[in-house]
């Protein structure tokens, strides 16, 4: 075979390699505008339907609790079949009932009903596309493919906030919701026509989870170290605006556009932070940049609830820093499980992952909860702080296991 034939085969399979990650990275992002277009407009909601607190709450935590109960079986499902076909079909099915809510939502019941719906289907595209990357990535360049991929995440969760706010300020609660949501039913066309599968792909032909996973030290090392990560992530994602508002910088304006707005930076940084993190675990090791992200965001959880006074412009710098530090751990995790597994489970390892991550989120924001209570913000950011030293243990744990397995 001549030099020019294997430089254009290598050619057309790095561009077939970005299309890839581009059109599964625009897919994910056409979902998670969905998974976060209700807590933008909720205080809209509140008002419109006469929500109490727990009510309220209950229609955000549906979302939550649809993604945990069909993850692992999302997982297993593109172990068995092609990602694409559970990607497609995943982002119509959480598109349609968000357009539902959007039309025919009128109370707590039927919107908490289409809420679950749609987190139900949304676990057919978060994870089955890290499976699809990983199949297409080889280890040496995966983890800022998956630093992309997941970074998108990050950078939908974030414009969600900001695209329904924009337009809260020209129409009504409704259509920003239905504007956030019909991009998802793009999703199956876009995905189906323009990808396929790995040509070396690796099927999972068993019928049942590989429990084999459960007995792998450095892979349960990594899924602690994602535990403790969502335990501050999320913590601190569901109490920022809160304190955010009650700030001197931002009370004197009665509104809560700019800490919205901020919150909404905050979370698109974190995208920065995944792409970051991907990239230099590339190069410089998956566990090191794990220790540097914990660490750091360990620092900022520890002093930030002491930070309230500081001027809008440095509270909105050091808002947007602890964002990028939160995210940092965040690639290089998802990364190491696609190495540490057999290849035909690496969805199914993925999706338990994703199951005890999230399941932390549950908890963590009701921890913070209890300690502003009894204490305020300088004593509840801590709590995060305190997941996050568990995460590094685990770092340890993990480094530990690397290192005996290389000698």
């Amino acid at each position: 075979m001549s030099v020019e034939c294997v430089d254009e085969g290598g050619h057309q399979q790095t561009r077939e390699r970005r299309r890839v990650l581009v059109v599964t990275s625009t897919a994910l992002f056409l979902s998670v505008l969905i998974w976060f277009n209700y807590s933008a407009v909720l205080p809209q909601v509140v008002d419109a339907w006469g929500l109490s607190g727990m009510q309220a709450g209950l229609v955000f935590g549906a979302f939550q609790v649809g993604y945990l109960v069909a993850i692992v079986p999302a997982g297993w499902l593109a172990d068995r079949y092609s990602p694409r076909w559970v990607i497609a079909v995943g982002a119509t099915g959480t598109a349609v009932p968000s357009l539902a809510f959007a039309v025919f939502a009128d109370g707590v019941f039927l919107a908490t009903v289409l809420r679950f719906c749609s987190g139900l289907f949304v676990a057919g595209v978060y994870v089955p596309g890290m499976r699809f990357l990983s199949d297409w990535f080889p280890e040496r360049i995966r983890g800022r493919a998956l630093g992309i991929y997941i970074g998108t995440f990050e950078l939908g969760s974030g414009l969600s906030f900001v695209f329904a706010t924009a337009a809260l300020e020209v129409m009504n609660w409704r259509l920003a919701i239905a504007a956030t949501s019909v991009g998802a039913l793009f999703v199956a066309p876009l995905v189906l026509a323009s990808t396929r599968d790995a040509p070396d792909r690796t099927h999972d032909h068993r019928t049942g989870f590989d429990w084999a996973l459960l007995r792998n030290r450095t892979y349960l090392a990594a899924i602690g170290i994602y535990a403790w990560h969502n335990w501050e992530l999320f913590g601190v994602r569901s109490w920022l605006l809160a304190f955010l508002v009650a700030t001197p910088a931002f009370v004197v304006s009665d509104s809560t556009l700019g800490p919205g707005l901020v919150v909404g930076a905050m979370i698109i940084a974190g995208g920065v932070g995944n792409v970051a993190g991907g990239w230099f675990s590339d190069r410089i090791g998956r566990p090191q940049i794990l220790a540097i992200g914990l660490g750091s965001s360990t620092v900022l959880s520890a002093v930030f609830g002491l930070l309230d006074n500081l001027p809008t412009a440095v509270l909105v710098a050091v808002t947007l820093v602890y964002g990028l530090v939160l995210a940092l751990d965040s690639a290089p995790t998802s990364t190491l499980v696609t190495e540490v597994v057999p290849d035909e489970a690496v969805g199914s390892a993925l999706s338990v992952q994703s199951l005890v991550g999230f399941s932390t989120t549950i908890v963590s924001p009701v921890v913070f909860g209890l300690a502003l209570d009894r204490g305020g913000y300088a004593i509840a950011f801590p709590t995060l702080a305190l997941g996050a030293l568990f995460g590094l243990a685990f770092v340890g744990i993990l480094s530990w296991d690397v290192s005996q397995q290389s000698d």
